[in-house]
């Protein structure tokens, strides 16, 4: 794993956390780990989502938890899967509430880049994960880096959009200033809660109408059938 891969905006920003100790030991487990496991996502796709969101460029910060843990599924985009695999479960009901938010039309597939390409940055709190193992790889320091992209993603002087869905996510909400940016909470997607409070929560409308609301374009929700 290397941080030269990050896109220059985020390389400058984070420089410091990348040679804090916590972050040594964590490329040393992961160069392990992979030494008698198969990681997700592969190496050249972990930091995907800083370099389709450029710091400067983010407007949304939509949180989940670790990468999908089977094969060909995560590229390192958040609720994201690759071109030609099937939308997993969670995506499946994002897609049921965009339908039912913003009329959009259920796509082909589970490739997200487009959202990230429009200033959403898709950000898992773990990176990194065991093929077949989830939440294999927390604890091992990617919450504190991803924390620390929190944190200076709320220092940006412009609002920003937060998008909390569960719990887990509900826990960084300490390191967002509500007095600046918009934070949207609601149950997580996944099948176990989405009838607890996603469903009808409109999510996306409201991303939309919070960057109205400060003078940012808003996002365009659809995905063209690959």
């Amino acid at each position: 794993m290397t941080s030269t891969k990050i896109s220059s905006s985020w390389q400058t920003i984070l420089s410091e956390e990348f040679d804090k100790p916590y972050f040594l030991k964590l490329q040393n487990f992961l160069l392990e780990e992979s030494q008698s496991h198969t990681i997700y996502p592969p190496e050249k796709d972990i930091f995907s989502a800083f370099e389709l969101t450029p710091y400067e460029q983010v407007n949304v910060l939509l949180l989940g938890q670790d990468p999908y843990h089977d094969q060909n599924q995560a590229h390192g985009l958040c609720f994201s899967v690759r071109p030609g695999f099937k939308p997993p479960p969670s995506l499946i009901n994002i897609f049921k509430e965009l339908k039912d938010d913003v009329g959009f039309n259920i796509p082909n597939h589970g490739y997200l880049e487009t959202w990230a390409k429009q200033g959403i940055l898709m950000l898992n709190a773990v990176l990194t994960v065991r093929a077949h193992t989830p939440n294999s790889h927390k604890n091992q320091g990617w919450e504190i880096f991803t924390d620390a992209v929190i944190s200076k993603v709320n220092q940006k002087p412009d609002p920003v959009v937060f998008v909390l869905w569960g719990g887990y996510a509900q826990k960084k909400l300490k390191l967002i200033d509500t007095k600046k940016h918009t934070v949207i909470q609601s149950a997580h997607p996944s099948p176990l809660s989405a009838r607890n409070g996603f469903f009808g929560s409109k999510p996306f409308s409201a991303i939309n109408s919070a960057l109205h609301s400060c003078g940012k374009p808003q996002i365009d929700w659809q995905l063209p059938d690959l």
